[in-house]
């Protein structure tokens, strides 16, 4: 196993990244017990202090759980902790599964939109993409959403709706960094834009495509900022 010694910052920040680097590299697996306090210390070369921060950091964040007289375990990202006001931002890993399950739910809602909208909300849609290259991630998830009710599926709804909170941080996050690039928010518009006009066109085919095509870029995107981050906090 590789470790990095800690040298600058605060040490249990340090501490914190390590772990969820190993988390990330899959050195440390969902539900298993973490090395001790004693442990942690040696391979880290830090004093207790800092290690037990960092414990109490991950704990906050829903990376890890205490239990009292066994030791620390790894939970990862908890989809039933995802309405939780402390949960971890979404991994690699985790942004993979969530895209595809939205590429499943959401090609076949962009298609059933294509047969099912009303034109009033087809209306809707036109307005929220008139004003998106201003209002970023709140934009994007009410034209997703639109497109979710347009279906008339009420449970596909929901699904929507859970698996966008989980979500919901990162992408904010992602609009703040990318809204300098006009380039990108222009891509992201026409992908948009595309999608409407074969829900509008009622092709369910073209709508589908439209839709995994703008999923596939927009996951691609959110990896490679995750990669990015990850190079400049290490």
């Amino acid at each position: 196993m590789k470790v990095e010694r800690i040298t600058t910052k605060k040490v249990s920040d340090s501490v914190v990244e390590q772990i969820e680097s190993m988390i990330e590299s899959g050195a440390f697996s969902i539900g298993e017990k973490l090395p001790s306090v004693r442990e942690l210390c040696d391979m880290f070369g830090v004093g207790r202090s800092a290690v037990r921060d960092a414990i109490t950091t991950l704990k906050g964040k829903g990376t890890v759980t205490v239990k009292q007289g066994e030791g620390t375990y790894i939970c990862g990202f908890d989809s039933a902790s995802l309405f939780k006001s402390q949960v971890m931002l979404p991994s690699s890993k985790d942004i993979k599964e969530l895209f595809q399950v939205r590429k499943m739910l959401e090609t076949g809602m962009a298609e059933m939109a294509s047969l099912n909208c009303t034109d009033a909300m087809i209306v809707e849609m036109e307005e929220i993409l008139a004003k998106e290259t201003t209002r970023g991630w709140g934009s994007d998830y009410s034209f997703h959403m639109t497109i979710a009710k347009a279906s008339g599926n009420e449970i596909l709804i929901q699904m929507v709706e859970f698996i966008s909170s989980a979500m919901k941080k990162v992408l904010i996050e992602f609009h703040k960094q990318i809204e300098e690039d006009r380039e990108m928010i222009h891509t992201i518009s026409s992908q948009h834009h595309c999608i409407l006009e074969a829900i509008k066109a009622r092709d369910p085919k073209l709508a589908g495509q439209a839709m995994i095509e703008h999923l596939t870029m927009v996951e691609e995107l959110l990896q490679n900022n995750i990669l990015e981050n990850s190079q400049l906090n290490n």
